[in-house]
This record gives structure tokens, sequence and C-alpha cells, in this order.
């Protein structure tokens, strides 16, 4: 399982994948309180990303025209949502990459929801709200991954140095 997880690793992470934050940084209790807020937060994206599949089904059996839209918003956070879980267990375990990964994730994935809320009609009321609290829990992700204590739990892999012949 471990050699498949770091095939992934090596997509997901690049030239960095292998790359590990020293232990201080990532034993220290502020990181593990952090990572526990932040598989908190993501569970509950979880529960609100399952909670809009539930409501579109619903609506659907009870003759509702749900739009494709919904479907694909619906499907599409669940992804995410399992991607960033991803990411954090990676993250947790001391890999640079997926730290960078998700604080990158969890500060682009707010402003394209809400810019996508934002655009009248394409969702019913009960989305866009739904989108809107997505977004602010990942803005809550985002906060304690840039903290000062978790970027210096993380810092970043020294560049190579090449020299011209």
């Amino acid at each position: 399982m471990e050699s498949l997880l770091r095939r992934l690793d090596r997509i997901a992470g690049g030239r960095h994948a292998g790359y590990t934050v020293p232990e201080e940084g990532r034993d220290h209790p502020r990181t593990r309180r952090a990572f526990i807020v932040i598989a908190w937060l993501l569970v509950a994206e979880l529960v609100i990303g399952t909670t809009a599949v539930v409501i579109a089904l619903v609506l659907t059996l009870d003759g509702a025209a749900v739009p494709f839209a919904v479907w694909m918003r619906s499907v599409v956070v669940l992804g995410m949502t399992v991607t960033l879980f991803y990411f954090a267990w990676r993250a947790q375990k001391g890999y640079y990459w997926a730290y960078s990964r998700l604080r990158l994730f969890s500060k682009i994935f707010p402003v394209v929801t809400l810019v996508i809320a934002a655009i009248p009609g394409l969702y019913p009321f009960w989305m866009v709200t739904e989108q809107i609290v997505f977004s602010l829990i990942l803005i809550g992700v985002a906060d304690y991954l840039d903290s000062d204590h978790m970027r210096e739990a993380f810092p970043r892999p020294a560049r190579a140095v090449t020299t011209a012949p």
C-alpha cells in the first residue's frame, strides 16, 4: 500500500514528493492540534457535501427539477474534500508538498466557490448557502495553515544549486 501512496505522492508532489519536514516541527503539540482542527473542519466539509447530494436526491425523488450544475457541484465538492483529506493526512505525516497543496487549495477553492455562487440563477438558494458555508470553513483551514507556527514547522525545501559550466 505504501508503494502505491508514494507513487501518488510523486504525481501530486512533483520533485519534492519525498521531502519531509523536520520531526520537531511535525511532532510539535501546536502542529498536532492544528491538524486535529483541520481534520474536523474537513469532516464538516464532507458532511456539507454529502448533505448537498442528499438534498438534490430528495428533491429529484419528489419530482423537482434539479439542474445539472447542482449535481456537478455536489460531486466536485465531494471529490475536492476527499483530495483535501489526502493532502491533510500526508501533510500530517510531514510531507511538505501536501502541506503546500492543502494551503494553496484552501485559499483558491473559497474564491472560486464564491465567484461561482455569485452567478445569478446558476444554483438554487440552498446551494448558494452551502457554497458560502463551504468557503468559510475552507478559509478557516487556510487560517490554520498560514499561522506563523505552521509555516515554521513546514519550511520550504532548499533549492538545488546549479552551476553553469
